[in-house]
């Protein structure tokens, strides 16, 4: 039996780069029109629908992630001059942080530590081979770094990246509810917190919060990115 039509024409398209390209855009746009739906709880995290959306796509039909990577890799470029461009916003304000030099750096010095160190543990007490506890150090920093310090420590980079990913989703999704509950209101430390640990994603759900939680948020990124980028390899 001759396989129908559809059947062939799907095989011509998935290997084109272009159609994966607009499938990832697609998710995303479809992520975010349920995140405003539903009035933008944190359960609808656009980067955690649209993962999941691509990653049924893929298993639905059967391709590899060799045939998707070579349409969202346009994507995954722009990842680098994005993470830059957050430095717009903080020379904005850099008059009034400034004034915040040393609880910012006091904070950034304590969230490292207490990221790197837990974690560690965590992979300690789970015993978990050295190749992994590695790759999961990093996986507060921003994508292109937590990569980048992991194979220069002798992780693997893309257990870095889905331990950065898993990261981000968890935070921004938990960020808002769980400062709530425990009543903190100052949106600095809220925003600060929320890039710390959940890097460019927690970022994005700050800025949808409050602009100057983002701007924190954002300082937070960078800073906490430099200072694992630095001292990481150096460490280990």
């Amino acid at each position: 039996m001759n396989p129908p039509p559809v059947f062939d024409l799907w095989v011509f398209l998935k290997t084109k780069p272009l159609l994966w390209l607009v499938l990832t855009l697609g998710s995303w746009v479809a992520a975010r029109r349920l995140q405003d739906a539903v009035g933008g709880a944190p359960w609808a995290n656009p980067v955690a629908v649209s993962s999941i959306l691509l990653g049924v796509i893929l298993w639905l039909t059967g391709a590899s992630y060799e045939e998707f990577f070579a349409g969202a890799q346009f994507v995954h470029f722009l990842l680098g001059p994005a993470t830059i461009a957050l430095g717009i916003t903080l020379i904005e304000h850099m008059q009034a942080l400034r004034k915040l030099v040393i609880p910012v750096f006091g904070a950034l010095i304590a969230g490292v530590v207490a990221s790197v160190a837990s974690t560690w543990l965590l992979c300690h007490v789970a015993q978990l081979p050295a190749d992994i506890t590695l790759s999961m150090l990093p996986k507060s920093a921003t994508a292109p770094v937590a990569m980048a310090v992991s194979e220069s420590i002798g992780g693997n980079p893309s257990i870095s990246m889905s331990g950065v990913l898993l990261t981000g989703v968890t935070g921004a999704i938990i960020v808002t509810p769980l400062f709530n509950l425990l009543g903190f209101k100052n949106w600095r430390a809220r925003g600060f917190a929320a890039g710390l640990t959940a890097h460019g994603i927690g970022t994005a759900r700050a800025y949808q919060v409050s602009a100057e939680a983002g701007v924190y948020a954002a300082l937070a990124l960078a800073l906490a990115a430099l200072l694992q980028g630095l001292l990481l390899p150096l460490v280990l």
